[in-house]
């Protein structure tokens, strides 16, 4: 079938990206899903640091590629094998599949899938194949999904379905933003009741992070940014602090429980610096391969700290989507808040701009 979608060029092109113009917006072809595949017709894709950074190039991905990985949609075909997804289900994408046999796989969330991260790497379904092209060229897949299209083929293990009355605006966010930042606060941070939380970095991540964290008992949350419109908004959205990163450092601010949302190594080291004794940090930021910190060994042993890598918030998508659904469903988690604005697919390297410039924190393509 014939679809329009936002294809990545070239990475590393000059900013801003509205003038240079590094992903193109045009007709491609799809093909229909193979075995294990399914057929979804896109409604909403969120606009997200981690399709910046393959723009930008911090992360290396194959070009050209129809970017795209955080979107919700309709079931519209399944391949042979699919028997547990009606057409006309509504279903999250989530870029990371699972194939369930790895070893990775069996560490509860804690690792992500080995044969995921592969096909991810090689811009390729989780099979190992390739369902788009443009003019007899193949264009890779983005992280499994390539959600910045009208229409998408994706392995059944890339997608969990929701409920109907979970609006598409609210189903999209739940594949990467809360996932990640939701994730990282109750799967990797396990914070507790009666423990101070915060949060380093407050773009949609960041944000949903601390969405999370206001949604859990008795948990106090700090919002840590160097945008003061981003900690107003926090304000806002409930925080119960909230500072600039040098007025966090000279109030002597320290939590138990640390979430690192910016993927910069200076906001690693300044988030380490805010971890209380026997306290936990949560990095989930995605910095450049080259983008070094500098971390004490003793430091960590004297105070009893731990650091946690937290990919995809360490989340099982079909377990972890239901319980935010939930939380969303009894007015815990107003996923609607992370919302900046709504835009069309052909607004996709403005949107890259503002991403990159920090001034809003999820943009959602309606289509």
């Amino acid at each position: 079938m014939i679809i329009r979608g936002a294809i990545l060029e070239q990475m590393g092109a000059s900013r801003p990206y509205s003038e240079s113009a590094p992903i193109t917006v045009s007709e491609l072809e799809l093909d229909g899903p193979g075995a294990g595949e399914i057929l979804i017709r896109i409604e909403v894709a969120g606009v997200c640091h981690s399709d910046l950074s393959v723009v930008n190039g911090s992360r290396t991905r194959p070009v050209p590629m129809l970017l795209g990985h955080e979107a919700a949609g309709i079931v519209e075909a399944v391949g042979d094998g699919v028997d547990d997804l009606a057409i006309g289900s509504r279903v999250v994408l989530t870029f990371l599949p699972r194939c369930g046999e790895c070893s990775a796989c069996t560490k509860g969330g804690l690792a992500p899938c080995e044969k995921g991260s592969t096909s991810n790497g090689a811009g390729t379904l989780l099979s190992g194949s390739i369902h788009l092209k443009r003019h007899g060229e193949l264009i890779r897949h983005h992280l499994g999904v390539s959600g910045f299209a009208t229409h998408a083929v994706v392995d059944r293990r890339s997608v969990v379905e929701v409920p109907l009355d979970v609006p598409a605006r609210v189903a999209a966010l739940l594949g990467c933003a809360v996932l990640t930042g939701g994730g990282a606060v109750v799967n990797a941070g396990k914070v507790k009741p009666g423990e101070t939380l915060a949060i380093v970095g407050l773009g949609g991540v960041g944000m949903a992070a601390l969405l999370t964290g206001l949604a859990q008992h008795e948990v106090r949350v700090i919002a840590i940014d160097s945008s003061q419109h981003k900690l107003d908004r926090a304000a806002e959205l409930g925080a119960h602090e909230t500072y600039l990163p040098d007025a966090a450092a000279a109030a002597g601010v320290t939590a138990d429980v640390v979430v690192e949302a910016v993927g910069k190594a200076k906001a690693f080291e300044s988030a380490l610096a805010l971890t209380g004794p026997g306290g936990c940090l949560v990095t989930v930021g995605l910095p450049s391969a080259t983008d070094m910190a500098t971390i004490s060994p003793l430091s960590l042993v004297a105070t009893g700290r731990t650091i946690v890598g937290s990919y995809l918030g360490s989340s099982i998508p079909s377990r972890d989507i239901p319980y935010f659904v939930d939380l969303w469903r009894n007015g815990h988690l107003p996923v609607e808040q992370l919302i900046s604005k709504e835009i069309t697919l052909d607004d996709i390297n403005h949107a890259m701009d503002e991403l990159a410039d920090g001034v809003v924190v999820r943009q959602l393509i309606i289509f």
